[in-house]
């Protein structure tokens, strides 16, 4: 049997696959579309059989596009129809049909997840809309995949070091710090290469409200149309190194980059040991670049590597630096949940593209901590850029101890806590286990606790973060769900161990797919 939107089908409960072959080969396209560049990269996967459910066991690049500039109509529109061109011209080149992309993953970054028709840029993918996974990164998310796809969060485990990356875009820098294998702090501010563009006569041809305010700083007068004094735009790239500085630093921010921040700062603690760079602006870090692009990015570089150096920790190569937020796939897996699942009512499924929201909750202790687990639901939301109660999530938990009504009640009311944005909003309420209390869980939730929400509690089921989940309609034969589970596929270059247990585990759990380089 096979899911129309790709994959192999599972039973959880006896670990029988529907389909002899052990092995599946893929093709998978990588878009990201940035406020600064966007790209693509074709990939070719093979999912070995792990048990209940396939990992890939090989990624090797097939094509990787050009580096275009991210076209705009007007200073606050993306040009879709320049940006679709430039997509169908790269299928071309790489000698790749559209029908022949088994799996992808479609990002939207930095201020291009601002513009007025970012939604219109999906819609270029909206014939495989069953097989890609489309996320609009927001701030915390896209720092946690450049941390990932540089190979900050593996270099934390490899060398035992405590890693800071910071990713430098053409409108924001996301700044994160691993240790351990976890993305442990992380912020975000408004500095970028371009937040002022120029033309190829140096005119002014875009300016963001946060390059306006640099150039105030700088004492510079800028207006689209005319030229600027290089000596005025050096004055600004070095109070943008500035104010990035302090946000890295993790000192009391200035109000002046307190401003400028999109997360909350980074907390006061020890430097880290390694810094790397990713991002467009890394490449001129690094000199990989040395041509302009009618931007800040050459001066920026120079400027934030110059206090960089002299802050102290090791300048280190990430594994990738202007594509470390190109995710290469998407990989589809198809397991089955049945047996002690609950769902109601059950028109709410089918539901697709949810989110998987892997919260570190204390569920050791006899008596839990209701309030401890709302508190780490919702950080894990923020995290993520999820708590505006906007989508739903799969929030999924992996259940410790005996399921005695008091533990199932501190639990059930914990959750709710700690999704009010959703609940409130009327969401579905969509939890996934890995054991067998699924059908309690749902029961409590439902019964107990009176939420008027669509329950979806399934259990028997291998995720992560960074997946994205599919529940099919109840089988009738059987009384299961269909379960397909997108993961979002890092280089496998970064790929080295992760934690077994302890809070690193959970954060450090997007590295499953990296079985072999």
């Amino acid at each position: 049997m096979r899911d129309p939107a790709g994959g192999r089908v599972f039973f959880s409960s006896v670990r029988r696959s529907l389909e002899v072959e052990d092995e599946i080969r893929l093709l998978s396209v990588g878009v990201d579309i940035g406020s600064s560049t966007s790209h693509l990269t074709f990939s070719r996967l093979v999912l070995e059989r792990l048990d209940n459910r396939y990992v890939v066991a090989e990624r090797s690049i097939d094509y990787e596009s050009a580096v275009l500039l991210t076209p705009y109509a007007d200073d606050m529109t993306i040009d879709a129809t320049e940006l679709g061109c430039f997509i169908r011209r790269q299928y071309a080149l790489a000698g790749i049909e559209s029908s022949a992309i088994d799996t992808g993953a479609l990002i939207l970054t930095g201020v291009a997840v601002r513009r007025h028709n970012a939604r219109a840029i999906g819609e270029l993918f909206a014939a495989q809309a069953g097989k890609f996974v489309s996320v609009s990164a927001g701030d915390a998310l896209e720092t946690t995949l450049a941390a990932y796809g540089s190979g900050a969060v593996a270099r934390s485990i490899r060398d035992g070091v405590r890693v800071m990356n910071v990713d430098i875009g053409g409108g924001t820098s996301k700044i994160a710090v691993c240790d351990g294998g976890a993305v442990v702090d992380l912020t975000a501010i408004d500095v970028g290469a371009r937040i002022v563009a120029f033309d190829e006569q140096g005119r002014v041809r875009r300016i963001e409200e946060a390059g306006r305010r640099f150039a105030s700083e700088a004492g510079l007068a800028l207006e689209l149309g005319e030229r600027v004094d290089p000596a005025g735009l050096q004055r600004m790239a070095e109070i943008m190194a500035d104010r990035l500085f302090e946000a890295i630093d993790g000192a009391a921010a200035s109000a002046g980059t307190a401003r400028l921040l999109r997360l909350a700062p980074l907390a006061p603690g020890r430097k880290p040991d390694v810094v790397t760079f990713s991002g467009g602006v890394s490449e001129y870090v690094y000199r990989r670049e040395s041509g302009s692009y009618g931007d800040l990015g050459a001066a920026l570089a120079d400027a934030v590597l110059r206090r960089v150096g002299a802050w102290g920790p090791c300048v280190a190569r990430p594994d990738e630096g202007i594509r470390a937020t190109v995710v290469g796939a998407s990989q589809y897996t198809v397991q089955v949940s049945g047996g002690t699942i609950f769902v109601a009512p059950a028109d709410t499924l089918p539901v697709r593209n949810v989110p998987v929201v892997v919260p570190d909750l204390p569920l050791d202790d006899e008596r839990l901590d209701a309030e401890a687990i709302a508190d780490a639901t919702r950080h894990s939301l923020r995290r993520l850029d999820l708590d505006d109660g906007s989508r739903a999530v799969a929030i999924c938990y992996r259940w410790r101890g005996s399921a005695t009504f008091g533990r199932l009640d501190a639990f059930c009311r914990g959750l709710l806590a700690g999704l009010a944005p959703l609940i409130d909003g009327g969401l579905p309420l969509i939890l996934v286990g890995d054991g067998d209390v699924g059908g309690l869980v749902g029961i409590h939730c439902r019964e107990e606790l009176r939420v008027p929400n669509p329950v979806v509690s399934i259990d028997g089921i291998t995720v992560a973060e960074f997946d994205f989940i599919d529940i099919g309609a109840l089988l009738e034969t059987s009384g299961a769900v269909p379960v397909v589970v997108k993961s979002l596929v890092f280089p496998a270059s970064s790929a080295v161990g992760r934690p077994s247990s302890g809070a690193g585990a959970a954060a450090a759990e997007p590295q499953r797919p990296w079985v072999s380089a």
